[in-house]
């Protein structure tokens, strides 16, 4: 990983020509992938979401040290969100308030209008995504609330029973008034729209997006989206570790007990922790329903949380450029598995001898247990002087020459 140190402190001409190694990569990449299938451009652009996702949990997990097994309801939350805001669905909602309530029914169309009765509501999705990441942040704090007492298992508990009834709430509120359509999903979302240009693509331009008299594929203009987000959060989580806010949260995970004598108050930071991490899985779970297009609770298993804690302990707990290459490394490969497990099986043997799916998950499953066993502490942890400022890193002082007794 030394080949990947972007400390323009300590060695400013490694870390910039690093920084634009990795920037050029970066833009070439999907026109690369591109030449073997759009399928692979969007497997990146799924794993740019989860990296999203990872960095948001490593905020409560790897800063803060408190667990969250039930963070994907916070990615649900965005992602409904969106689909009731920029979809037909809000129209199928006020239908069914009027066929049940009338006279309130009646009281919001006046007030609405006849259009969003007929067609519901499109919002822009950068007026929608603040607000995703809002509603997300109230609903982290509202988990964070009645669990800052809990430590180790109780937490976990509680957070994976959160999960959950987020999810089965996303199943069932479909009677007597149509929030989420059930188990059927939402579909017919808007697409991303930016200065006019639809990332989806015209009609008729078979999913081309053309910026400029350049076109590319629909799946590359969103992994452009996807890579300037992971910029962004990357900027905005590293900030946060450095802030005085980011010290109080290290402080509590080493020692909460000290931490409160030293006058952190620890309810606060913890609150903030969960509402900052959960805010990260709404924007993320915006991207995603605009990107997909469709939402159904199936896509927001307690399976899904799991994977994305997966994630930050597998690259590194609290580091940053880890969580990055563990959301990077267990998005994809399932992804990569999926496509390569039957054609080897058929180069090999003549024939499938283990159904993919199965396969690909026995390798993924046996891939995470060999790396934890070898690298406990993650693929790339955090070096043990990051959690320091760096004025405090002792100093060697100069002689007084008084001699203690």
């Amino acid at each position: 990983m030394a080949l990947l140190d972007f400390d323009a402190k300590k060695n400013p001409a490694k870390a910039y020509a690093g920084m634009l190694g990795l920037a050029a990569l970066l833009v070439v990449f999907p026109f690369f992938a591109a030449q073997f299938g759009n399928s692979w451009v969007r497997i990146i652009d799924m794993a740019l979401l989860y990296i999203m996702l990872a960095l948001g949990l490593n905020i409560v997990v790897g800063f803060a040290g408190l667990l969250d097994l039930g963070y994907i309801a916070f990615y649900a939350v965005g992602a409904y969100l969106t689909a009731l805001l920029a979809s037909p669905q809000f129209a199928i909602l006020l239908e069914s308030v009027v066929n049940q309530y009338p006279l309130l029914g009646d009281s919001l169309v006046q007030l609405m209008g006849p259009e969003i009765r007929e067609h519901g509501i499109h919002l822009s999705i950068w007026a929608i995504v603040p607000l995703a990441a809002a509603v997300a942040g109230f609903f982290g704090a509202l988990l964070g609330a009645p669990t800052l007492k809990l430590r180790g298992d109780y937490l976990a508990i509680v957070t994976l029973g959160f999960g959950e009834i987020i999810r089965i709430f996303m199943n069932n509120l479909n009677d007597p008034i149509n929030f989420t359509n059930g188990a059927q999903g939402i579909n017919l979302i808007d697409p991303i729209r930016i200065f006019g240009v639809n990332l989806a693509g015209e009609a008729g331009s078979n999913s081309t997006v053309v910026v400029g008299g350049f076109s590319m594929p629909s799946v590359n203009a969103y992994y452009f989206l996807f890579l300037f987000l992971c910029i962004a959060v990357v900027f905005v989580t590293k900030r946060l570790q450095h802030s005085r806010l980011g010290r109080a949260w290290v402080a509590i995970r080493e020692d909460e007990i000290a931490a409160k004598a030293m006058g952190i108050n620890t309810r606060n930071v913890k609150l903030l922790a969960f509402s900052m991490g959960a805010s990260f899985g709404g924007v993320a779970g915006a991207m995603f329903a605009s990107f997909q297009g469709f939402v159904s609770p199936e896509s927001f298993a307690l399976t899904e949380s799991i994977a994305v804690l997966a994630m930050v302990v597998l690259g590194g707990i609290g580091h940053i450029p880890g969580v990055i290459l563990g959301g990077v490394i267990l998005a994809s490969i399932p992804e990569v598995l999926r496509h390569v497990v039957e054609p080897a099986q058929q180069a090999l043997f003549g024939h499938v001898v283990i159904e993919a799916e199965v396969l690909r998950q026995l390798l993924y499953g046996l891939a995470l247990v060999l790396i934890m066993l070898n690298r406990p502490a993650g693929l790339w942890p955090a070096p043990k002087h990051e959690d320091r400022p760096d004025n405090d890193i002792d100093q060697p002082g100069k002689s007084t020459g008084v001699v203690s007794a």
